[in-house]
């Protein structure tokens, strides 16, 4: 024993001789030292690096509409052995050896509190709700290439994997096969517009209990390959289950109690989230000395963390940017640097890593088609879920590393796995595609304007009203409750909560309320502290409107595809738009960025309705003032064309509001007829016999003019006027075209009123000779290709299934 222990010391002591510490700092350029020789400037340009690498193959595979995951396990690789690292020099000074020890540090950090993230993200009690075919469809997914993974274990071990024992390597290959990647099927379902599908659901559904099932795998495959006696690997789980057990009795409580303590509406104290950070840390450090890798602990203590409240949602932001933009993608060049796919070479490699992928593939997408098809799903849909359920991700590497680590693979079968991972994910996004096709028939409605003919003025008018956030609420609501006229069934809200899919973690928890039934994603206990929710939801109780939350989880690139399918499917007459700028407290407008501009560009210049885009100044302040309290003023302002009398006919649908003193003013042009005079007179004479108000008139001849018209008008509420009013410019220069000449006065620092502005476009048949919008938008929407899947409602009823058309 003395002997071994001496010979241990003996072959520590040369290898520390052969490989000397790096020291943390340099004294600097100037006195001789390259700052590569140490340890801290040598892994910020090994972050650098690979922040720039994998954002950039991101961006580069953004047109193939591929989940980032792809793009931080190719630049793994190439920036390992198989691209870069071929050269022994670039190694020599990147990625030595001797900096290898912090790399890998820093990257499991990252991993343990990513996968903390994780286990925030994860509510135990949504998947016990899990339906029967969600379940079914799961576990036929597990089955069939866990098999098939044990049958290639014995192929692969008698060949390329030689020397290893046949317990660990069977699991680790079954549990490697049999994977579903829960958080990058989120991105892909949400890419493709599918999350709110039958197929989007059941996958997510399936995902869910998969992604329980293969951390329980992975806990038995850490647990036989570390030891070849069965007596530790016995301790090993039992220790794990009383781990598991002492957290839920005595952290619980505590995460609990501090949760309580944390209400809405004020700050998380520094004190409660330095010690949940610290317990994370601390239940690491107990699953590594127990025997099944640090991240578990993490993982387990992000379970416990209440769900309810804003604790938690304080603790991914706290970190998420941090550990997903920087430390995590250091992992997957940690699992790039092991990677040599020079080591698959000759006809029997490139001839197992076929056979991998096929068992891969063939395990996952064959076993649940034929679970799908016996609960008769569509075979369109059996295959496109199949495919989905073979994607791989973060948990895939975790296990090859862990597996190398633990001398289950060596570096053959370790290159042939991440090639398999990187190969099934990548295959996904555009099979899925081509076999899944949703058909959505653009099917006519009658009305798509708030002007309609005598006949139709009683008919039910149809918004569907868009926000960003909860500060939109109060003035959206208020705006809500001026339009909803005298009649019984008058007025039917589809308000929809437009958020943005970010690459951030928490786009999971977003995706989470997408849920058309709330299950099994959906906290619903969540619901009441949801302000959104309860806002509508208590102004639906106070009113005769019909208000149906919904939501649309998007990039904002593409997300008016879902404000245009939706207000298609919803038979909308009317869509209002937010503002891409926000009022500061000084007045002025900050503006959201480009992207949100682009979004109501796009909307105005595809809508199948007339649309609106509401500037909001705080119209009746900061809450919803009742009915019996409103009491506005409301200015039309009309200069003639087809936008300014479907504001008229807005303004004539609120004058019938009680609370409401509206006043029209019309601007004559000196130069005489325009073309729609005879149109235009009609639409006044009809607003001024149901209305009842006289019309103030003023000379529109020149810029100068109407905005002196338009300062002495008075004070007012809101302001309704046309987009495309026939009137002439008055501003030189204005980077908001989408609101027309008048609209863009009306939100300039030179219009001295703080009244909100509704700017009002009619719908018409073709709007593609728009020059003002057609020069800024980027792209148009088709239709018939874009179904309404991205957008569900947050409280389903029969209803609302009957307003689907």
């Amino acid at each position: 024993m003395a002997a071994a222990g001496n010979g241990m010391a003996t072959a520590t002591a040369t290898a520390t001789a052969g490989l000397a510490p790096m020291k943390a700092t340099s004294d600097g350029a100037w006195q001789g030292e390259s700052p590569l020789d140490y340890a801290l400037p040598l892994a910020i340009l090994q972050i650098c690096l690979v922040v720039i690498v994998t954002r950039g193959l991101a961006f580069l595979l953004r047109p193939l509409r591929q989940p980032r995951v792809i793009a931080e396990i190719i630049g793994g690789i190439l920036l390992g052995p198989s691209a870069l690292g071929r050269s022994k020099t670039f190694l020599d000074y990147v990625f030595p050896k001797r900096s290898l020890t912090v790399l890998d540090t820093l990257a499991n950090l990252g991993l343990l509190f990513f996968l903390f993230l994780v286990g925030l993200e994860l509510d135990l009690r949504a998947i016990r709700r899990t339906g029967r075919p969600a379940l079914a469809i799961a576990l036929a997914g597990i089955t069939l290439p866990f098999v098939l993974g044990i049958g290639t274990s014995f192929i692969l071990r008698s060949t390329v994997n030689t020397g290893v024992r046949g317990g660990p390597f069977l699991v680790f290959m079954g549990v490697a096969l049999s994977i579903t990647a829960f958080p990058v099927l989120a991105r892909i379902l949400a890419e493709l517009k599918l999350l709110t599908t039958d197929v989007g659901r059941m996958a997510m559904s399936a995902a869910a209990v998969n992604d329980v099932a293969a951390w329980i795998l992975l806990a038995l495959a850490i647990a036989l390959s570390g030891s070849s006696s069965p007596l530790v690997s016995l301790w090993v789980f039992l220790s794990s289950a009383a781990f598991v057990a002492g957290a839920a009795l005595f952290l619980r409580p505590a995460l609990t109690w501090v949760s309580r303590r944390s209400p809405d509406g004020e700050p998380v104290k520094e004190v409660y989230i330095c010690a949940t950070f610290s317990a994370v840390l601390a239940a690491g450090f107990a699953t590594d000395a127990i025997g099944i890798h640090a991240l578990f602990g993490a993982f387990i203590v992000g379970i416990l963390v209440p769900k309810d409240g804003p604790f938690a949602s304080v603790l991914i932001e706290k970190i998420e940017d941090l550990i997903s933009g920087l430390f995590l993608p250091l992992y997957f060049v940690s699992s790039g640097l092991k990677t040599n796919v020079a080591t698959i070479s000759g006809a029997r490699s490139w001839g197992l890593l076929v056979l991998v992928i096929t068992n891969a593939c063939v395990g996952k997408i064959l076993g649940t088609i034929i679970s799908a098809a016996l609960l008769r799903v569509p075979l369109r849909e059996c295959f496109a879920l199949g495919f989905l359920m073979n994607t791989k991700g973060l948990v895939e590497l975790i296990v090859l590393n862990i597996g190398r680590d633990r001398k289950v693979l060596n570096d053959e079968t370790f290159a042939i796995l991440v090639l398999m991972a990187l190969f099934t994910t990548f295959i996904t996004t555009p099979i899925v595609i081509a076999v899944h096709k949703p058909a959505h028939r653009a099917v006519p409605y009658k009305h798509r304007t708030i002007l309609r003919k005598d006949n139709d003025v009683h008919s039910e008018l149809r918004i569907l009203a868009c926000f960003h956030g909860s500060r939109n609420i109060p003035t959206l609501i208020n705006l809500i409750e001026s339009s909803r006229g005298t009649r019984r069934r008058g007025l039917t809200v589809y308000a929809m909560h437009l958020m943005e899919l970010s690459e951030r973690s928490s786009a999971i928890s977003m995706v989470h309320k997408a849920r058309r039934d709330g299950l099994p994603f959906w906290n619903k206990s969540r619901a009441a502290d949801d302000v959104v929710v309860v806002a509508f939801e208590a102004y639906r109780q106070l009113s005769s409107v019909s208000i149906r939350p919904m939501t649309a989880i998007s990039d904002l690139s593409t997300i008016h595809e879902d404000i245009i399918a939706s207000a298609m499917d919803k038979r909308a007459a009317l869509i209002v738009l937010p503002f891409h700028k926000v009022q500061r407290l000084d007045g002025g407008f900050e503006s959201l960025g480009a992207a949100h501009q682009s979004v109501n560009r796009r909307v105005l210049l595809d809508a199948p309705c007339s649309v609106s885009v509401l500037i909001d100044r705080g119209l009746g302040g900061a809450a919803h003032i009742p009915a019996s309290d409103v009491a506005f003023s409301v200015a039309v302002l009309f200069f003639g064309g087809a936008d300014d009398r479907e504001a008229l006919a807005y303004g004539s649908r609120i004058a019938e509001h009680p609370g409401i003193a509206l006043t029209l003013f019309r601007f004559v042009p000196t130069s005489g007829g325009v073309g729609d005079d005879d149109a235009d007179e009609l639409a006044i004479k009809r607003f001024c016999s149901k209305a009842g108000t006289a019309v103030r008139e003023a000379v529109a001849d020149g810029g100068a003019r109407l905005t002196a018209a338009i300062q002495s008008a008075g004070r007012f509420n809101l302001f309704l006027v046309g987009r495309r009013a026939m009137a002439a410019a008055m501003l030189e220069r204005t980077d908001c075209p989408e609101l027309g000449p008048v609209g863009s006065y009306l939100v300039s620092p030179w219009f001295s009123p703080a009244a909100s502005v509704l700017v009002v476009q009619s719908y018409e048949s073709k709007l593609g000779n728009n020059a003002s919008l057609s020069e800024s938008a980027v792209e148009t929407c088709n239709l018939p290709d874009t179904p309404p899947v991205a957008v569900c409602s947050e409280k389903s009823s029969p209803s609302d299934q009957q307003d689907v058309v």
